[in-house]
């Protein structure tokens, strides 16, 4: 099978990648800067405003697999362009290559489109997926850790000083980057009915603090979790963004994201097991996501 796909660069993708070539499928991937192809990857350079290399990287392809989105943007506009615009490129590319089977990476934020500009600008991805002709199938992943990611490396380095500073109580999912990949490679080759799935480790969720507890015991220290109140992180999101400036990750509109008290998915939105279940413990990943960073000199 060929599979199409954006996004290949970044931290989810590579493993998708990974887990698509280790079965013997063939990648079409979108780039922006050169890459190297190797005997089942073929990189395709553009970007999702270029048609014409939508166009190159879909044609020859059975799946599509749209991965890429925005998660920080300055504004409402950027989310849009980000996540709204490069999906309806995606879709329509599909179907102008006659193309119909399209798997459509998304986010549980979607499901409270009004507390952020990014759950609002997935929420809208979802809506141009859903309204097209296509053999659609969404995820909406939770929090996504595990060696080569970038976003929760702040938390693990904070634990390393016996320190967890997190938002108000709630509770959260999360799942590893390999299970997702798993999933998404599993979707793209195997047809099922148009459906939303949310994934996760298995678990149901996790309070905040005992993420952060766990996160601790990975790098081999006790922390003091430490609630934090909306105003605070509001202030802390002013000082990050004067201090990291686009770098920032903790941003206005990700502190009303962060302090929403339930970020666990919904258990009947889960796949059936015949198609995908999860494999790796979130103890035993975090441990694995700790040791790559200590092999990195990142922690």
């Amino acid at each position: 099978m060929i599979i199409a796909m954006t996004g290949g660069t970044g931290f989810v993708g590579a493993r998708v990648i990974a887990a698509a070539i280790g079965r013997s499928h063939r990648i079409r991937a979108l780039t922006r800067r050169p890459q190297t192809d190797s005997d089942r990857l073929t990189w395709v350079e553009g970007a999702l405003d270029d048609p014409a290399a939508l166009r190159r990287l879909i044609g020859p392809a059975d799946t599509v697999l749209h991965i890429a989105g925005v998660v920080n943007a300055p504004d409402r506009a950027g989310f849009a362009a980000g996540n709204i615009d490069g999906t309806q490129a995606m879709v329509h590319a599909a179907r102008e290559a006659g193309v119909q089977r399209f798997i459509h990476v998304s986010s549980l934020a979607a499901r409270e489109p009004t507390l952020s500009d990014y759950g609002w600008s997935k929420a809208e991805a979802e809506h141009v997926v859903a309204a097209s002709s296509l053999d659609w199938t969404m995820v909406r992943p939770p929090a996504i850790y595990g060696p080569g990611d970038m976003e929760m490396r702040d938390m693990f380095r904070m634990a390393r000083f016996g320190l967890a500073m997190l938002p108000p109580p709630g509770r959260l999912s999360v799942i590893h980057v390999d299970d997702l990949a798993t999933l998404l490679v599993a979707l793209a080759v195997r047809r099922t009915p148009r459906d939303i799935y949310e994934v996760d480790d298995g678990t149901g969720g996790w309070s905040h603090a005992n993420f952060a507890h766990m996160i601790g015991s990975a790098v081999g220290r006790k922390v003091m979790a430490l609630s934090l109140s909306p105003a605070v992180m509001r202030f802390g999101a002013k000082a990050d963004r004067l201090l990291r400036r686009g770098k920032a990750k903790l941003t206005p509109d990700r502190v009303a994201y962060f302090c929403h008290p339930d970020w666990t998915i919904d258990p009947d939105r889960r796949p059936p097991r015949y198609l995908w279940e999860p494999a790796i413990a979130t103890p035993k990943g975090l441990a694995d996501t700790a040791q790559w960073y200590r092999d990195n000199h990142l922690l």
